[in-house]
């Protein structure tokens, strides 16, 4: 069965123990010509890896030369299979994965091609024991207001931002909008933040937000993703954030979904950070 939803064309497949979504314009893996596999519902790890088989088997013929997964067609959305975790629950906006996803797909001949962590710090920790800053920068708090303006500018700078990341693949402002505005009843302005320049040009921004899934009167902050495109920026986003969160009585900080070698995740470490999951995207080259 195909269907449209968004910017992506879904196939699904199914047998009696498993269905799977096929995406057929996902990133490119290292230049080849590559689909992706999502939305695993895997009842057992024999009928997902004959699904996924099933599913590579197809492409191959169709001219795929690698299958990339879980994918749920980019990156903007859910992709990326939990290997590691000391059995917290999962976390606001986090990617979970079946009990026999990884399972299956080791047992249909993917590999793991990307690796993630999560880790988790004393909010304290992240607070620059020297305050200090970058000549011509200034943070800003979110004020609160015109919240479809705002991811708006977030969207603009994303998409130069992040032009460079492994599997990165540009989506249009109206699905991004529609990903995040359901969201906009649990943000906090505090754990919002701007980089700007002297003359106001946006240099950096920083996504924050409460872990509400541990309830509403949670103590724990997610700093979910951050951006510049000058040096400096982001520690001082980082910075303020961690001093905002401590303010709101958020004493645990989670740093969130980072690639095993972003510099995020090294200054994570320094942070006193600890890795309590990882993640992995598999491939399979056909």
């Amino acid at each position: 069965m195909n269907s449209q939803t968004g910017e992506h064309e879904q196939q699904s497949l199914e047998n009696a123990d498993a269905s799977l979504l096929i995406y057929r314009d996902a990133p490119s893996w290292d230049e080849r010509k590559t689909a992706a596999v999502g939305s695993f519902k895997f009842t057992a790890a024999e009928g997902g890896a004959a699904l996924l088989k099933q599913a590579n088997k197809q492409l191959k013929k169709e001219g795929f030369d690698a299958v990339i997964g879980p994918m749920d067609g980019d990156t903007w959305h859910s992709y990326r299979a939990v290997t590691q975790s000391d059995g917290s629950p999962a976390f606001l906006m986090e990617p979970q994965s079946g009990t026999h996803d990884v399972a299956a797909l080791e047992a249909a001949g993917f590999q793991p091609i990307s690796g993630y962590v999560s880790s988790r710090t004393q909010t304290e920790h992240g607070i620059a024991k020297r305050r200090g800053g970058r000549k011509g920068l200034e943070i800003q708090t979110w004020d609160g207001e015109a919240p479809e303006a705002f991811f708006g500018d977030v969207y603009d700078f994303s998409l130069a931002g992040f032009a460079r990341n492994r599997f990165y693949k540009p989506i249009s402002k109206e699905t991004f909008l529609g990903m995040y505005m359901p969201y906009v009843p649990f943000l906090k302005r505090e754990l919002i933040l701007f980089a700007r320049r002297d003359r106001g040009a946006l240099v950096g921004f920083l996504f924050g937000i409460p872990d509400f899934s541990q309830g509403p009167q949670t103590k724990t902050a997610i700093l979910k993703t951050y951006a510049s495109s000058v040096f400096g920026a982001g520690h001082l986003l980082a910075d303020v954030f961690h001093r905002n969160a401590l303010e709101l009585g958020l004493t645990t900080t989670i740093h969130a979904l980072m690639h095993e070698d972003n510099i995020a995740r090294q200054r994570s470490e320094k942070l006193g950070g600890s890795i309590f999951r990882r993640y992995h995207l598999f491939g399979h080259v056909l």
